[in-house]
């Protein structure tokens, strides 16, 4: 029996290291916002906020939920440029300056392309959403992120 509790303990952990090397995030979800003519609209977001977590991204991931996304943190302005290599799922990328306000949206991106996705102008951030999140919340542009990265409210 001791057995038993042990071999499925070493299951736990194989199967909680196995998650982690594929995509899973260990960081707790943090709320957005984006602020449109038409509303406001929440997202449960991951924050990649470190070189590591910046580079894995959402890649490998074989879902992403309407609602959730992952916000890139450059923590200062960058000309920055995206790409969807080992991206399985079709994503809305949002590019966001200092301020907070929209400055490009980049939708329906192909997945596993190596096609250079560039900000045009230097943003302190990028969320990541599944397709056609913008156009079907009609997030354009010029709206505003409401995160703690871009100051207060």
């Amino acid at each position: 029996m001791r057995f038993a509790s042990f071999a499925c303990a070493v299951a736990a952990i194989g199967m909680i290291l196995f998650a982690s090397g594929h995509g899973a995030s260990a960081a707790p979800a943090q709320t957005l916002e984006i602020v449109t003519s038409s509303g406001s609209h929440k997202f449960s977001i991951e924050l990649a906020a470190t070189d590591q977590d910046r580079q894995r991204g959402l890649m490998f991931r074989r879902e992403l939920p309407e609602g959730r996304g992952m916000l890139f943190d450059f923590k200062r302005d960058l000309n920055v440029s995206m790409w969807m290599k080992n991206t399985y799922v079709p994503l809305d990328m949002i590019f966001i300056r200092a301020d907070g306000r929209i400055q490009r949206i980049a939708p329906d991106t192909v997945p596993e392309s190596t096609t250079v996705i560039e900000a045009g102008a230097p943003v302190r951030a990028v969320l990541e959403v599944v397709a056609g999140t913008a156009q079907k919340l009609g997030i354009k542009p010029g709206d505003r992120v409401v995160h703690p990265i871009f100051g207060a409210r």
